[in-house]
């Protein structure tokens, strides 16, 4: 595990896989019990963050892009479930190094296993060993009832939601001109006859200069302004599925038979 990271700079930083994959946001950080230094991080793994999974440090770094660790974007979904609202026992410890095929610290081994190792240690190191036992041999051992388990790796496809970007709705105003036509009146003046009635042959009228004098009129056009609402504008979301084709290298097991004299050949075959 690097001595230089600091529970500081791992807290809500990107967890980054061996591939460049990133896997989530660091949750909990947990110390190692002697060191007093992160060796394990929590990342919410699976659909929509529902599960939360426990990431090893070991040979860990820090990078501009997130911290990035040592095992797969896949060991850590598959990794077992473990409770994260309490210490990790040296018994949870231990599997979990195991599922990240990664040595187990001695300080992470139960006090039992701890124990065992160094009597087996001790045991092997005073014991004889046979002619057929030669140091960091192991001693084939065979018999009708035992059997050798097979595994294989196969896909497991599954979604998280990631921001892709987000939309910010705005009004702004523009200024534009615009005309109209508007009907106004206005007043004229004009002569209007009439015959004379008898009525005026009656009366006397003196020859002089006479004013008459008449008020004109005119109607202009004025223009106002007023604020009218128009529209209502809302943002929308919706979702829409489509298919995506991912892929992924997977291993297997498979068994080989070697027999006495160096004959080889596959299960089946004879």
């Amino acid at each position: 595990m690097a001595t230089t990271l600091r529970p500081e700079e791992l807290v809500d930083n990107s967890v980054v896989d061996a591939e460049g994959r990133k896997i989530g946001r660091v949750g909990t950080v947990y110390l190692s019990d002697d060191s007093r230094e992160p060796e394990w991080v929590t990342v919410r793994t699976g659909l929509f963050g529902q599960k939360e999974s426990f990431v090893p440090l070991q040979g860990a770094h820090v990078e501009s892009d997130g911290v990035h660790v040592v095992v797969s974007k896949d060991q850590v979904s598959d990794a077992p479930r473990t409770d994260t609202d309490s210490d990790l026992s040296g018994q949870e410890s231990a599997q979990l190094y195991r599922h990240y095929n990664l040595p187990t610290p001695r300080s992470a081994m139960p006090e039992e296993s701890a124990r065992e190792q160094e009597a087996g240690a001790a045991a092997g190191t005073m014991g004889e060993r046979g002619p057929t036992e030669q140091a960091g041999m192991p001693t084939a051992r065979t018999s009708e009832d035992e059997s050798m388990v097979r595994s294989e790796e196969r896909l497991r496809a599954g979604t998280e939601n990631v921001e892709t970007g987000r939309v910010r709705l705005r009004k702004y105003v523009v200024t534009e001109e615009q005309q109209m036509t508007v009907p106004v009146t206005h007043e004229e003046v004009r002569i209007e006859r009439e015959p004379i009635t008898e009525a005026d042959r009656g009366t006397t009228h003196d020859i002089g200069e006479e004013e008459q004098e008449v008020t004109l009129h005119r109607e202009e056009a004025r223009v106002t302004k007023e604020n009218v609402p128009v529209e209502k504008v809302r943002l929308g979301k919706e979702t829409v599925t489509e298919e995506e084709t991912v892929a992924g290298e997977v291993r297997k097991e498979k068994f080989d038979i070697e027999e006495e004299g160096g004959r080889r050949g596959k299960p089946g075959q004879t």
